[in-house]
Order: C-alpha cells, then sequence, then structure tokens
C-alpha cells in the first residue's frame, strides 16, 4: 500500500471525525447538556480512526473483489471491520468516559457499540467501496480519453506523412523533367534523412522546438535546393525557447504553405521568416513569407495543424493565416509555454 494513499485516507477521515466531534458538542451544548467537552470531543474525533487506516484496504478489495460476485468475502470483511472498531470505541468509553460517568465494562461497551453503530459501520464500508469505484470509473475514463486523443494525432499524423512525401516526391519529379539531375539527387538525399527523422525522432505527439528547428532545417534545404537560390530563409529563434515543447511536424506544413502558394508562383522567389516568442505564459510560433495568400481553403496540410491544435491543448492553443501589413502573409501558431524535461 502507497504511504500516500494511507496518509491521505487518515487526512480524510480524520477531517470527518473533527466535523462530526465539533457536531455533537455544538448539539448538546445547545440543548442544555453539561458534559466534559473536550473529552467528548476527543472521543467522536478518534473514534473514526480505524476506518482511516482499513479504507484503502476496502478499496483494494473492492477492486480484486467486485461485491456483485463475492458478497460474501465483503460481508466478513465489514464484520471484521466492525469487530475491530468496536474494541476500539469501547476502550475509549472507558479511558476517555466522554459522558462523565464510569463507562461499562469492555462487554457492556460492545453492545453498546452494536446498537448504535452497528448500521454506520455498514454505510461506511458501502460508501469506502463506492468512492473506490468512482475513482476506478474516472480512471478507466480519463485513460480512454487519453488512448482516444492519441488515436486521432496518429491518425492525423499518418494524413500529414504521406502529404508532405508526396509534395516532395513530386517536386523531384519536376527537377528530373527539367534536367536539373543534380538538384534532383540533392533533393532525394535530403529526403532520405528526413524520413530517417520522422520515422526516429518524431513518433511522439510533441517534441522541443530545437528538434522541430532541426527537422525543418533539412525540409528548407530540400525546398532551397529545389528552387536554386530562389529561396531565401530567416529563422529568428532565441536559445533560451529551443526547449521548449511543441507539436511535433507543426512548423513544417506552415512553411510548405508558405512555399508553395507564396513563394513558388513568382518567377524571383521569395523570402521565408520563421521566429518564436514567449508572449504571456504561451509560445508564438510565426512563419511569414513576402508572397501572396494563396487559396482561401485550408489544404491537408493546415486542417491538420488546426485539428492538431486543438485536440492537444483545446482552446489554449490557436492557429491563424492572415496578410500582414506589409503585404506578406503571416502563419501564426500559438500554445501553451512549457518546458521540456
Amino acid at each position: 500500500m502507497r504511504p500516500r494513499v494511507q496518509l491521505t485516507s487518515l487526512a480524510i477521515w480524520t477531517a470527518f471525525g473533527l466535523m462530526n466531534g465539533v457536531q455533537v458538542v455544538v448539539g448538546m451544548h445547545a440543548d442544555g447538556m453539561h458534559h466534559p467537552w473536550f473529552r467528548l470531543f476527543l472521543h467522536y474525533t478518534l473514534s473514526w480512526a480505524v476506518w482511516g487506516g482499513v479504507s484503502p484496504l476496502v478499496i483494494e478489495l473492492g477492486r480484486r473483489y467486485p461485491v456483485n460476485c463475492h458478497w460474501p468475502l465483503h460481508l466478513a470483511a465489514y464484520a471484521g471491520i466492525a469487530a475491530v472498531d468496536g474494541v476500539w470505541i469501547s476502550v475509549l468509553n472507558i479511558v476517555l468516559r466522554p459522558l462523565g460517568h464510569p463507562a461499562p465494562g469492555l462487554f457492556g461497551a460492545l453492545l453498546q457499540f452494536l446498537y448504535g453503530r452497528c448500521t454506520v459501520e455498514l454505510i461506511a464500508y458501502a460508501c469506502v467501496l463506492a468512492l473506490g469505484y468512482t475513482i476506478d470509473a474516472r480512471r478507466r475514463l480519463a485513460e480512454r480519453e487519453e488512448q482516444l486523443a492519441k488515436a486521432r494525432l496518429d491518425a492525423l499524423k499518418r494524413q500529414l506523412e504521406p502529404h508532405f512525401l508526396f509534395n516532395t516526391l513530386n517536386a523531384i519529379a519536376g527537377l528530373v523533367r527539367s534536367g536539373q539531375n543534380h538538384s534532383a539527387v540533392d533533393m532525394i538525399a535530403g529526403l532520405s534523412d528526413l524520413l530517417r527523422r520522422v520515422v526516429d525522432g518524431t513518433s511522439g505527439a510533441e517534441t522541443t522546438l530545437a528538434e522541430e528547428l532541426q527537422f525543418l532545417d533539412t525540409y528548407l534545404k530540400i525546398q532551397q535546393a529545389r528552387f536554386a537560390g530562389r529561396l531565401h530563409v530567416t529563422i529568428d529563434v532565441p536559445g533560451e525557447l529551443l526547449g521548449a515543447r511543441v507539436p511535433s511536424m507543426i512548423l513544417q506544413p506552415l512553411v510548405e504553405n508558405a512555399v508553395q502558394h507564396g513563394i513558388a508562383p513568382r518567377v524571383e522567389g521569395g523570402s521565408l521568416w520563421i521566429s518564436a516568442r514567449r508572449d504571456n505564459g504561451c509560445l508564438r510560433m510565426t512563419v511569414e513569407n513576402d508572397g501572396a495568400l494563396g487559396a482561401a481553403r485550408e489544404g491537408v496540410g493546415l486542417g491538420n495543424t488546426r485539428a492538431r491544435l486543438q485536440n492537444m491543448y483545446g482552446d489554449a492553443a490557436s492557429f491563424q493565416l492572415r496578410n500582414g501589413d506589409a503585404g506578406d502573409v503571416e502563419a501564426v501558431v500559438i500554445v501553451p509555454y512549457q518546458v521540456a524535461r
């Protein structure tokens, strides 16, 4: 049994005992009764100590042996706990004499216990079992939700990677058709390195910003080989942000969209700026290009980005694609700022 669970159980039942003691003392005092109040309060406070010790055992018993299949076992457990608790409360009666007059002997105290608290003990046992089943049900629900979220992310990622691969292979085919075989070979080598990174390093839902930028650097080298000097890239990310946790492959679709819609249609090419800033407990990542906004309909890459952010962070994250003030285009991703451990 974990010490933390045992301490939590003792704390809960101690708090319950304190409330019970206060309730009894205040109620009897309000009725004009005269008793040794401190001993009475101490008696009712300590009277639940046994349950503080045995509750984790009852929860574990209910987990291993469901009541509907093993009710005789639980009936025996209840009887054993009630017997121990009865001896404990009888001893408290004899030692503390909470009502002021001498308590009956141990046998008489046990009879009083059976008359006064036997039903309460049964209710307590049932409540502890119900609490255990509630905790287990909530844990199973959380595990199912986590598995469902992971399955959704995996499905989104499987959708993204073939899309990215198709576009890259299409670019390689274009270079081969135009006779730029050296550039095509460079792109194939870069693609091989990129796919190795996908398989080996980005299987999780999250990665560090440093690893994301390394992945993006490999991808940009492929694109720069494709554009033969027409693509200019500037990366502005402070070193203290490199350990921040970000969704894996979150920047690549933004860069791909900027290149495809903003830079590729222009004969002279264009420039790409990638930056990251920390802002009010969030990490703000921006991909900016000096070309056109492109089609208003989100393709696989950007739609995937929006869906992944919603699935991972809910309303704590956001994604925007908009025209900038200087005629450029900005894609902005905001996620909660968390440092990788």
